[in-house]
C-alpha cells in the first residue's frame, strides 16, 4: 500500500514531537542504565515508536490503552507523565506505581493508561474486560490493546479475540509484530506467516501494515476507531516494526546469532523519526528537540531527587 501523503506542518510537528520524544527518552534511559540508578529491567521500544504514536493519534483523551512490558512508547504516546515514568524506573515513591512496578508496569489511569504487564499476553483479556465495562458505561469510549507477535501465540489471546468479536466490544487490537519472541524469530515459530488471516477468522476486520509508515498507521487507526465507535465491534491491526536494541537491556545483540544486522539496517533506512524531522523546517525541528531535551533533563533530576518509598508502605497497594 502506498504511503498517504504527509499532512499539514502542525500535524507533522506533533507527530515528530511524539516519536522523537520517545526515542530521546529511551536513549537517555539506555545511557543511565549502566550506572545502576535504574532499579528495573528495561525493554526499549527504540525503532518501534511509530506504532504507538500513530495509533494513539486516533484516540480521544478519555480512551484507554493497555500495553506490554515493552510499554514506554505506549505510555508516553497516550500522555503518560514523564517524571512519574522515570521515577518509577528509579524505584522512587513519586513513580507512577510508587516505585514498586518498575519499567514493565507503567500505569496512568488519569491519562487512560490501564497499565502494562510483564506477563506475555496477560494484558489482552484484561483490556477486553475493560472494554466491556466501557461499552456498558455508554460514553463512546474504547480501548486500544497493544501486544507483540509472541503474545499472539498465547491461548488467552485467542479466547479474548473470540469474546470481543462475539460481544462487539469497543477495542482495537494492535499487534506490534517485530518478528521476535525474545530470541526466537517468527519464521522459526510458524510455518506460515498468516497472523492477520488467523485473527480475521474470528469475525472482525483485520489489516496488516508492513511499511512502518506512521501516516499509514495513523490513517488505518483512524478508520478502525471510527468503525469501533459506530458500534461495529473490535478491529485488528498487525503493524510490522523492529526493535533495534536487545530484548531486555540497553545494548545491541546482533552478535548473538538469532538475527542479522541487515534487518536492522533495512528498518533504519525508513526510520520515521528521521523521516519526520526532514519534513520540518530546521528551526522548527531544533525548537522541538530543545524542548524535549529540557523536559528529559528535568525528569531525570526529578527521579534522582525523589525519595524511595518508606519501609512502612512495603505492603500497601499490593493485591494478590
Amino acid at each position: 500500500m502506498a504511503s498517504p501523503e504527509p499532512t499539514d506542518q502542525e500535524t507533522i510537528a506533533r507527530l515528530y514531537r511524539g516519536i522523537a520524544r520517545i526515542r530521546r527518552v529511551e536513549e537517555r534511559v539506555a545511557a543511565i542504565y549502566p550506572t545502576d540508578k535504574i532499579k528495573s529491567p528495561i525493554h526499549l521500544s527504540i525503532g518501534q515508536e511509530a506504532v504507538a504514536v500513530g495509533i494513539c493519534e486516533a484516540l480521544r483523551a478519555d480512551d484507554t490503552v493497555s500495553g506490554t512490558y515493552r510499554g514506554h512508547a505506549t505510555y508516553l504516546a497516550k500522555g503518560g507523565d514523564l517524571n512519574a515514568m522515570l521515577a518509577e524506573m528509579y524505584g522512587k515513591v513519586s513513580g507512577c506505581a510508587r516505585g514498586k512496578g518498575g519499567s514493565m508496569h507503567l500505569v496512568g489511569l488519569e491519562q487512560g493508561i490501564l497499565g502494562c504487564s510483564a506477563v506475555v499476553g496477560s494484558n489482552v483479556p484484561v483490556a477486553a474486560g475493560y472494554a466491556l465495562a466501557l461499552k456498558r458505561r455508554g460514553r463512546g469510549q474504547m480501548v486500544a490493546c497493544f501486544y507483540g507477535d509472541g503474545a499472539s501465540e498465547e491461548g488467552g489471546v485467542y479466547e479474548t479475540l473470540n469474546f470481543a468479536a462475539l460481544h462487539k466490544l469497543p477495542i482495537l487490537f494492535v499487534c506490534e509484530n517485530n518478528f521476535l519472541a525474545i530470541h526466537e524469530p517468527l519464521n522459526r515459530r510458524w510455518a506460515a506467516d498468516r497472523l492477520t488471516e488467523r485473527v480475521a477468522t474470528f469475525g472482525m476486520p483485520a489489516q496488516r501494515i508492513t511499511s512502518g509508515d506512521i501516516f499509514e498507521i495513523r490513517t488505518a487507526a483512524a478508520e478502525a476507531v471510527a468503525a469501533i465507535r459506530a458500534g461495529a465491534g473490535p478491529v485488528f491491526l498487525e503493524c510490522h516494526t523492529y526493535r533495534w536494541r536487545e530484548h531486555v537491556g540497553p545494548a545491541e545483540d546482533y552478535a548473538a546469532g538469532y538475527r542479522d544486522r541487515a534487518d536492522l539496517e533495512a528498518w533504519q533506512a525508513k526510520d520515521q523519526v528521521a523521516r519526520l524531522a526532514a519534513l520540518l523546517p530546521e528551526d522548527a525541528r531544533q525548537t522541538i528537540d530543545a524542548a524535549i531535551a529540557a523536559e528529559i533533563d528535568a525528569a531525570v533530576r526529578f527521579a534522582e531527587d525523589s525519595p524511595f518509598p518508606a519501609l512502612e508502605e512495603l505492603y500497601d497497594h499490593v493485591y494478590a
